[in-house]
């Protein structure tokens, strides 16, 4: 079954170009359908999960190339079937939002935005390094024809630039990745890339802060970390939508999810000296991100750097370790995918509709499309962090496990609430408020499609906020069993202590 994860938007990506010779809508019909079947399979995986917790969930393993210790070996924890699901639902979000804006070459469009799918399926399946690394890379390329090919106007030097940053940092993971395998081989007498066995030696502490650092930059670039973030409002602004929120709502949480399974856990002594420094950036990133984003006049530039702030809220409770802020971490990488995701979507419905991003040409929108106007201040309030939504308890869990660690980089990390509140208030009343702009006179309101997709974005951050005790559960043994390599930053709780958490 975790091989069919893979298979199916890859071979469900064949399907779709193929089937652009039988009419214009079918790739994303093709598409549409593919993505179903993956949530659905998603689904059942967490159906079928069992309740005592263990390591893994399901575990699929072949000998691929013995003589260098590389096998085909897939896991599947309650971490990483938490973001399966994300990739699967969101996916589905970018056909919907793709359904009238892409007309040319559909086929293809839709062969690479599933294979963009299935590489990030891979990210968060692999446990073999090497295997790991080779997702990461065809993750990427399909990205780079995504913005390079159906982007804006700027969309050449968008693409390049997000090839140059990710591809650069790559191939420092790389390279972290071989010595790292290198070092084990020369402590244990095994050259291996897999994970659970390099997670059992010890290494020596010159030689893991440096191959930690390959890793830690790489996965700080796709987060993205200040200062390593120059590249998102670029590729964000100039991408499709359906790549926007593939993008935002996917791509940067395989970062997130690389620092929590391989960072810390396999280099737990260096990563306890540059916790400090990680702890700094992730509140830089919250309160830069935040002034960013109020300083914009491009919509979909406005809702890249907010991701930004966002994603320093997931860096600031990584580096805490302990199991709230853990919870939180992964709360906020669901929420932020939702929310950001459907403020691309809205961005997007309007960049089609008037065909520009600039805010100065808008205004009163809500007098024209007040469905838009309505949907577009939920989300904005859900980015903020309302009580009662997804977002809120993310950050809230983030705050209250952090402030244990670091109180007084918390307490300054906080202020990146009122921030937040500035800017999503901000967008509100430039896009829909106010005098309505000559430029959008007569502006289509959402249609069917739209609503539907947003509607159901806006019911699952509902459902999250009331009642995320299931995805806590799930997630809960995931980050206890990996906590436990790095007890030098936080001890890990007994499952009586785990499983009663807020």
């Amino acid at each position: 079954m975790l091989l069919a994860l893979i298979l199916i938007p890859l071979l469900g990506g064949a399907v779709a170009a193929v089937a652009e010779s039988w009419g214009r809508l079918w790739p994303g019909r093709v598409a549409f359908l593919v993505l179903l079947a993956e949530l659905a399979l998603g689904a059942m995986l967490w159906g079928g999960a069992p309740s005592a917790p263990g390591p893994w969930l399901a575990e699929e393993v072949w000998p691929w190339i013995p003589r260098f210790g590389i096998s085909f070996h897939l896991a599947l924890d309650g971490l990483s079937l938490v973001l399966v699901l994300l990739t699967a639902f969101l996916g589905v979000m970018a056909v919907a939002a793709s359904w009238r804006e892409v007309s040319t070459r559909p086929g293809f469009y839709y062969l690479n935005l599933l294979w963009t799918l299935a590489g990030v399926v891979g990210v968060f399946l692999a446990i073999d390094l090497f295997l790991f690394f080779i997702f990461w890379e065809i993750m990427l390329v399909p990205m780079y024809f995504l913005i390079a090919i159906w982007g804006h106007e700027q969309r050449g030097y968008a693409a390049l630039k997000f090839f140059i940053f990710t591809q650069a940092s790559g191939l420092l993971m790389l390279i972290s990745i071989v010595a790292l395998a290198l070092v084990h081989a020369q402590t244990s007498g095994v050259f291996t890339f897999d994970y659970p066995q390099l997670l059992a030696d010890a290494m020596p502490e010159g030689a893991a802060t440096w191959i930690m650092l390959g890793f830690f930059i790489a996965f700080a670039v796709k987060l993205p970390m200040v200062p390593f973030h120059t590249w998102l409002a670029d590729a964000h602004t100039q991408a499709p939508t359906g790549a926007s929120i593939i993008l935002a709502g996917i791509l940067l949480k395989a970062g997130a999810y690389g620092l929590i399974r391989f960072v810390v856990p396999l280099f737990p002594g260096a990563v306890a000296e540059l916790a400090p420094l990680a702890t700094g950036l992730g509140v830089a990133g919250i309160l830069y991100g935040a002034l960013l984003a109020f300083a914009q006049t491009d919509l979909k530039r406005m809702v890249a750097y907010s991701s930004v702030s966002h994603m320093g809220f997931v860096l600031l409770g990584v580096f805490a370790w302990n199991a709230i802020a853990l919870q939180g971490a992964v709360m906020q990488l669901i929420a932020h995918g939702v929310s950001t995701g459907a403020l691309f979507l809205l961005a997007g419905a309007i960049q089609h509709r008037l065909h520009t991003r600039d805010m100065g040409r808008m205004g009163g929108f809500w007098a024209y499309a007040p469905r838009m106007g309505a949907l577009g201040l939920f989300f904005a309030v859900a980015s903020l962090g309302l009580p009662g939504l997804a977002n809120f308890l993310g950050e809230f869990l983030v705050l209250l496990g952090s402030f244990r660690v670091a109180p007084i980089p918390t307490a300054v990390a906080a202020t990146g609430l009122v921030l937040a509140a500035v800017y999503a208030l901000a967008l509100v009343q430039r896009v829909f408020h106010g005098p309505p702009h000559p430029f959008a006179d007569g502006l289509p309101d959402l249609d069917g499609r739209e609503r539907g997709a947003l509607g159901v974005m806006a019911v699952t951050l509902v459902v999250l906020g009331l009642f995320p005790q299931p995805v806590l559960d799930l997630t809960g043994p995931a980050i206890e069993s990996m906590r436990q390599f790095a007890a030098v930053l936080a001890p890990p709780l007994a499952e009586s202590e785990w499983r009663v958490l807020p």
